[in-house]
Parts: C-alpha cells; sequence; structure tokens
C-alpha cells in the first residue's frame, strides 16, 4: 500500500510507501502526519508502526481474484512486467543486467536518446491500477487532499509510485487551491504535476488551464503516456485534464442532491509541426451516476 494526506493550511503530509500487511493505507498516512515529525514511513516499519498505533494487522492482503491472476501471469513467464536491459527477457527470472556495449538497436545511444526516453506507458491502463485521489474544502474554506494506491499490477517488488509524493499524486495550498492525478506514476512522479497545478493556479491560471498545462509537460516528453488531473480552486471551481485516455472525476458540495461525476476526454490531436508531439488536452461533460 501506498497513501498520503496533505494538511493545505500548515503544509503537514503523512505518507506510507510499499506497507504490507495492512489495508488502511490512508489511515496509517494520517498517523504518521499526527503522531510523528517524520513526513513518510516505508516498508516493514510502516507496518509496524501502524499496528502499533492501533491499525488491524498483520492482515493477509491477498484476495482469491488477486492470487488467479498472478498464478496466470506467472504462467504467462511473468509477462508483461516493468523490467527493461536485463535477462531473460521471456522468463521470471532471476534477472540480471544486459552488457549494454553489445545490446545493438535496443543501446540509447546519443542520437536515439530521445526516442528511447519516450517509451509510453505500455503497462498502464485503467485495469491494472487503483489508485483514489480526493481533495476537500470544509465550510471554513480549509483545504486537504489524500492519496491511496496499491500500485501497479505485476510491479517489481520494492516499487514505490506517486501514490505518497506530496506534489506529484495531490498537493494542496488552501490560500489557492488543490489537485489529484493518476495513470503512470513512474512517469507522472517526475514532473510533480499537482505541485505544478497549485503554482500555475496561484499565479492567476484557472483550473483548467492549470491542469492542461501540467499535463501538457508531460506529454511533450512522453508522447504515449497515460495521465489524468483533476484541479480545484480555493472557491471551488474545478476541471480536469487527460492523456492517453478517458477520466472521470466526481463533485459533491453541500447543496448537491448527490455526486455529480464529469468526463474528461482527450481531444484529437492536431499537427503541430515536425518539431512538436501532437498534445491531447481534455474536454469535459457531465454525467450523472
Amino acid at each position: 500500500m501506498d497513501a498520503m494526506i496533505m494538511n493545505g493550511v500548515t503544509m503537514e503530509v503523512g505518507a506510507v510507501a510499499a506497507m504490507r500487511y495492512v489495508s488502511d493505507g490512508i489511515k496509517a498516512a494520517r498517523l504518521v502526519m499526527q503522531h510523528t515529525k517524520h513526513t513518510m514511513l516505508v516498508g516493514e516499519q510502516a507496518s509496524v508502526f501502524a499496528i502499533s498505533m492501533g491499525l488491524p494487522g498483520p492482515t493477509n492482503l491477498s484476495s482469491e481474484e488477486s492470487m488467479d491472476k498472478w498464478i496466470k501471469w506467472k504462467e504467462n513467464k511473468c509477462q508483461p512486467n516493468f523490467r527493461k536491459n536485463v535477462l531473460p527477457v521471456d522468463d521470471c527470472g532471476p534477472y540480471h543486467a544486459t552488457n549494454t556495449v553489445n545490446l545493438g538497436e535496443n543501446t540509447c545511444t546519443n542520437s536515439k536518446w530521445l526516442e528511447c526516453g519516450r517509451l509510453g506507458s505500455c503497462h498502464i491502463s485503467l485495469h491494472n491500477h487503483d489508485t483514489i485521489s480526493m481533495a476537500v474544502i470544509d465550510r471554513m474554506g480549509h483545504i486537504a487532499v489524500g492519496t491511496s494506491t496499491n500500485g501497479a499490477t505485476f510491479k517489481i517488488p520494492g516499487r514505490v509510485g506517486d501514490g505518497p509524493i506530496a506534489g506529484s499524486s495531490a498537493y494542496a495550498d488552501t490560500e489557492v487551491g488543490a489537485c489529484g492525478a493518476t495513470g503512470d506514476g513512474d512517469i507522472m512522479m517526475r514532473f510533480l504535476p499537482c505541485y505544478q497545478v497549485v503554482e500555475s493556479m496561484r499565479l492567476g491560471m484557472e483550473p483548467k488551464r492549470a491542469a492542461e498545462d501540467a499535463i501538457s509537460r508531460i506529454a511533450w516528453k512522453y508522447p504515449d503516456f497515460v495521465g489524468a488531473i483533476f484541479a480545484v480552486n480555493k472557491n471551488g471551481v474545478h476541471a480536469g485534464a487527460c492523456h492517453g485516455w478517458t477520466f472521470q472525476y466526481s463533485v459533491r458540495s453541500p447543496d448537491m442532491e448527490d455526486v455529480k461525476v464529469y468526463t474528461v476526454v482527450p481531444e484529437t490531436p492536431t499537427p503541430q509541426g515536425c518539431c512538436f508531439p501532437s498534445l491531447a488536452m481534455g474536454s469535459y461533460r457531465e454525467t450523472y451516476r
């Protein structure tokens, strides 16, 4: 489990990463924020801390469905996976690094570094990750955000994505607004998109433009990445932007009878010349639960 919570008034953050045997990731993150002077705890010691603070555990978090999926993946020689430049390429290991001197076409030479670096989100889709990100504004105008995730399916053991990283999966500042993100965390965390969104709104951008701008910065470097962002300012004005998939986020306020779901659709890219990759900006339409 990876999780993060942030208080947009005090800028305090609590996070846990690679935490096993405890299902309440976001509660563990809040305990880190409330009862330690740290920002993040990881691995086995995160589990020990959470259990010592009263959360249930240790618990076997595997389900019958997840075990069945894992067994089928092993039978398929652990394909697909997130490894690169290793041998064997079509088996479950043990893995070792390839001799990059003799990789031939697979070597990232100076002339091909940009092409190699722009590999997309080949293993990320709607069906193999489960990030939940939320922003809340209370009646006093205080803002908080939280993110919880089990990470990417078939991730390498020890992997930590963007979920527990403040500024990547979520960010909040009561004086400005908040942001939440989902998608290929391994790529998105390199850009801290939610920090970018909040700082853009601080400089006067509307939420929609700020979300689009953050997505476009990632898409410029990784045209095939998959991801999405929602942005909300301190007045409750909200919007979303996405790239590589159709994205939905929900909104609820005290004067609403039910949750309203907004669907963000990547626009059809238009030609932009030889030197610019096409970018997909999000426009949104309303649907109702």
